[in-house]
């Protein structure tokens, strides 16, 4: 690690803009008493060009970027490789929501596993650097698990604390690094109170002050990458991109406001020239932010009983972050929105059966939220949308799958046997094959075909064939005789309506159900010519829809 000083720093309040160094002693402005203060750095000492030859030469890390961040000697990092994760461009759930650019910002390849771990090296190292060895936290999950984590690595003794909504897997996973764990029966913020107590009591630094400044700090350098990155991706040479959207779940909202900050900065370098709009997602049983926003208010009002399960996202009062967010929204675009559990956990299993991510609720709340903004055509099919991917499937399971997620065959009693008879098994494989329907997809997107199929496949044992044609479609179906027929309408040669007609026209066809997919907005004439000979038509954008599954499958039952 190179030891040489950083660039000189100093604190500034975001109300009353005071300036002050960053101490152990600072838990807010001392004019003000603004909790929110933000790193200041000698930016005009930085040539953006020649800083950006210089990044192509450091290790991939997020200490690449450490002339803008909080230290004063880069001897005291503490670092387990965090930041540098990957921008993985989607394929079959783009395909499927109709956009052409959607990334996502893999934070689960972080050391522990979550976001939170950019949070974590950058607050134990100003905290390293300040002399602290003994540190109290207030966490839902991820945040104690990345302290405990650097702290171990920096001989911090760690205290953390953690409402009981917390899974036992992540207070585990806290103490195993060392954390001393204490589990509150109440809210978060109840947890944060009962810890900023403790912490007084015994005399041990409490993270609140250098939480907020590490948190903005190190979630700006999301958007170092995310820029750098897509510059990259678009041939832009020396000049970074900033994307149309960056999409986020916000819980106490830090996030977020580091990320604004990171491209505020590059604007001022002159490295990206605009600021995204911000997608701020929410869980609709705790959603303070959101209902403020519809209602058109910059102070949300707090939420006394949170009515979710998903624990990292049931901060009831997000007090000054939401109207710094609201300010955000207000002058360079953006929306919030919410999605309930139920929303995020089929999320989950879309992304995972689609793109193959396994993601934490926190983010498949996320990327409910934007199935809900394409939907509602707030984001538009040729923005350059970045999804945070900010954590690991943790033990959801229970809620995505129920209780019928394997088959299991019992050979307990054949156990003594020399061999496995042939015809048990033979006999064991037919009466599966006899639960399965066949279908047919006619779509000429082969993506688009193999979205569907993979869908249905994660549902049931389905016999599923496609065809990249009408003509291809109609072939198949006499060879094969499905259950059900999903076709595009929009198809060389041979189109849908085509292929409709020739199903409707022979008597051993006609009973097969037929569900259309479409891009194609129908005129009157065409929705009248297929009135009555379908039996569901779903514009594309829109399947990614349990309800949408549940209706097909419902047609092979």
């Amino acid at each position: 690690m190179n030891t040489t000083s950083s660039q000189h720093f100093e604190l500034e309040c975001i109300n009353c803009h005071t300036r002050l160094p960053l101490t152990r002693d600072v838990t807010g402005c001392p004019s003000c008493g603004e909790n929110i203060l933000e790193a200041r750095y000698d930016l005009h000492k930085i040539d953006p060009q020649t800083w950006v030859q210089t990044l192509r030469r450091r290790q991939p890390n997020l200490w690449r970027y450490r002339e803008v961040l909080p230290i004063l000697d880069s001897a005291h990092i503490v670092s387990l490789g965090e930041g540098g994760t990957p921008l993985i461009r989607s394929q079959a759930l783009a395909t499927s929501l109709g956009l052409k650019h959607l990334y996502i910002k893999d934070e689960r390849q972080g050391p522990t596993g979550s976001f939170k771990d950019r949070q974590a090296t950058v607050a134990i190292s100003a905290l390293k650097e300040m002399g602290v060895n003994e540190l109290v936290v207030a966490s839902t999950g991820n945040v104690a698990i990345a302290y405990a984590a650097y702290c171990a690595r920096a001989g911090i003794k760690l205290w953390a604390f953690f409402p009981s909504l917390t899974p036992g897997e992540k207070m585990r996973e806290a103490a195993l690094y060392g954390a001393e764990v204490i589990k509150i029966t109440g809210t978060y913020d109840q947890t944060k109170e009962i810890a900023a107590r403790f912490a007084r009591s015994k005399g041990i630094f409490f993270d609140r002050g250098i939480k907020s400044v590490a948190s903005i700090e190190a979630m700006k350098t999301m958007a170092y990458e995310i820029a750098q990155d897509l510059g990259e991706e678009y041939e832009e040479g020396a000049r970074w991109r900033a994307p149309d959207w960056f999409l986020q779940s916000v819980s106490g909202g830090m996030g977020p406001i580091g990320v604004a900050k990171g491209f505020r900065e590059m604007v001022g370098f002159g490295l990206v020239d605009k600021m995204p709009a911000l997608g701020l997602v929410q869980s609709a049983g705790c959603a303070p932010m959101v209902e403020a926003f519809e209602r058109g208010q910059r102070i949300a009002t707090p939420v006394e009983t949170p009515q979710t399960i998903i624990a990292t996202l049931a901060t009831g009062n997000p007090g000054r972050a939401y109207e710094l967010l609201y300010d955000y929204v207000q002058a360079h675009g953006g929306y919030f929105t919410a999605a309930t559990d139920d929303d995020a956990f089929t999320a989950t299993l879309i992304l995972a059966r689609t793109d193959g991510i396994s993601v934490e609720p926190a983010t498949a709340v996320t990327f409910a939220g934007l199935i809900n903004l394409v939907r509602q055509r707030i984001i538009k099919p040729d923005d350059i949308v970045v999804v945070n991917c900010s954590g690991h499937t943790m033990a959801v399971e229970k809620h995505i799958l129920g209780e019928q997620w394997q088959h299991s065959v019992d050979l307990s009693g054949q156990a003594r046997l020399p061999a496995l008879p042939e015809e048990g098994l033979l006999s064991a494989l037919e009466q599966v094959e006899a639960q399965v329907r066949r279908i047919v997809i006619i779509e000429d997107n082969m993506d688009a075909a193999r979205l569907i199929r993979r869908i249905l496949q994660a549902r049931g044992s389905y016999d599923i064939h496609l065809a990249h044609n009408g003509a291809a479609g109609i072939q198949l179906i006499h060879e094969v005789m499905p259950d059900l027929v999903v076709t595009d309408l929009m198809m060389p040669d041979v189109d849908g309506f085509q292929v409709i007609d020739t199903l409707k026209a022979d008597p051993k066809l006609a009973h097969i159900p037929i569900v259309v997919v479409t891009a194609k907005e129908l005129t009157a004439a065409e929705r009248a010519r297929l009135n009555g000979q379908i039996d569901m038509l779903l514009q594309k954008g829109s399947f990614v829809d349990d309800r949408f599954i549940e209706s097909l499958v419902s047609k092979l039952k």
